[in-house]
């Protein structure tokens, strides 16, 4: 898709190519995927022998902070004049720009339902869907809350066992306690399964044995017994498998369709991948990607408690459960990758993360979506703020965010 109107501001440094606050201004025009690039939609593509690392970094960055009204839904304003502090936003850019951040790929920025600042960097582009790792697990969650507002489940049956909605196994193999894991307990990281190391690398060596229900019978066949003084957290695959699978197994149709059409297809998220297992049902765990504006309509239809442009997509019930935290979350389970100066109380929900954000002497609460390389989608509901980070690093932007971003929009 062509965007030859997308005229932007954008500042750059002659020299360097980095942001600064005070560099003419120039026209130019968001980055855009060639035919090549546009098929490179995961990290890694066996199927072309192409990967995410070869997609040509930017030979300058784009930024704007007067995004250009698309027809994509997004309501967009101008950084300074509709909110926020222009010149910490453009100094951070600038920061961005020399790799002081590690590899960031876009940083977006939506303030009081308007996109104020838009920004591409390296392998970054306006229209490329970059891979989201982890952050497919809570798009997962919100398929579950579509599934709710549409009748398929209800707000109940979160507490039920997930045996009572699946098919196709055989419960006389299991091991001790299956049926006490809830939809609750598995979209908290909390089934209770757990296996040995050889078992975890043999599912892995065996992909096409080990996919769609066949994996469920294996898990509950395989983990050891599951008691409540194993029900605590543990960030694993099984998870948001088992989530997948009573998805798939309550919607009329496939999850994929229902995806498509019920969640997706209601944003006008058209240009996307998520990867299916053999038997059709996406997977869970990761292997979606979605450009940068498209995250930030999922992130808006969470900030707007599960309203997107009048209609209410998502029970603004479940969106209120599915962002609570659930779950403590202590500095080694964590293990210091969302931890910083100033980020505290860890906790999760229905595959979203908790952090409180500290500024000054006062704390704010973020509630994100979470992915390998730096995928997140961070939401600060007081200050009706909106962030959207793609990259390929192995960190998190939780302390950019808290320590670059919150200082320009706290009143």
């Amino acid at each position: 898709m062509k965007f030859n109107r997308l005229i932007s501001i954008t500042l750059l440094s002659m020299a360097s190519g980095a942001i600064a606050a005070d560099a003419a201004v120039q026209p130019h025009q968001a980055p855009t995927a060639t035919a090549e690039e546009a098929k490179i939609i995961h990290w890694r593509v066996p199927q072309i022998s192409h990967t995410f690392w070869d997609i040509a970094p930017l030979e300058q960055p784009f930024t704007t902070s007067a995004p250009a009204q698309l027809q994509d839904g997004i309501a967009t304003g101008v950084l300074g004049q509709d909110g926020g502090d222009k010149t910490l936003i453009s100094r951070l850019a600038s920061e961005i720009a020399d790799k002081q951040h590690g590899e960031v790929d876009s940083l977006l920025i939506s303030h009081k339902g308007k996109l104020l600042f838009e920004s591409y960097y390296l392998r970054g582009r306006i229209d490329l869907p970059h891979p989201q790792s982890s952050a497919t697990k809570t798009y997962t969650s919100l398929a579950i809350g579509r599934a709710i507002q549409l009748g398929y489940l209800s707000l109940a049956d979160l507490d039920k066992p997930v045996l009572s909605f699946l098919q196709g196994l055989d419960q006389t193999k299991f091991v001790a306690g299956i049926d006490n894991i809830t939809l609750h307990q598995a979209m908290t990281m909390r089934s209770g399964l757990k296996f040995s190391a050889d078992r975890i690398r043999q599912y892995g060596s065996q992909p096409g044995r080990y996919y769609g229900i066949k994996r469920l019978q294996a898990f509950f066949e395989d983990s050891e017994a599951v008691t409540k003084q194993s029900q605590t957290f543990n960030y694993q695959g099984p998870n948001p498998d088992i989530v997948m699978q009573v998805l798939d197994a309550v919607v009329p149709g496939s999850a994929q369709d229902f995806i498509k059409q019920q969640l997706f297809g209601k944003l006008g998220i058209v240009n996307y991948d998520w990867r299916t297992e053999q038997d059709g049902v996406p997977t869970a765990g990761a292997f979606a990607s979605l450009t940068s504006r498209d995250m930030l309509k999922l992130g808006s239809l969470v900030l707007n408690n599960g309203n997107w442009q009048g209609e209410q997509l998502i029970p603004a019930a479940f969106i209120s459960q599915a962002t609570a935290g659930h779950v403590e979350l202590s500095d080694e389970q964590v293990q210091n990758f969302y931890a910083g100066a100033s980020l505290s109380n860890s906790a999760y929900g229905y595959f979203w993360w908790q952090t409180a954000m500290q500024l000054a002497d006062k704390q704010y609460r973020s509630i994100s979506a979470q992915g390998g390389g730096g995928i997140t989608i961070l939401l600060v509901a007081e200050l009706d703020l909106l962030v959207v980070v793609t990259g390929h690093a192995r960190q998190a932007y939780l302390q950019m965010i808290a320590e670059k971003v919150l200082p320009a929009f706290v009143p």
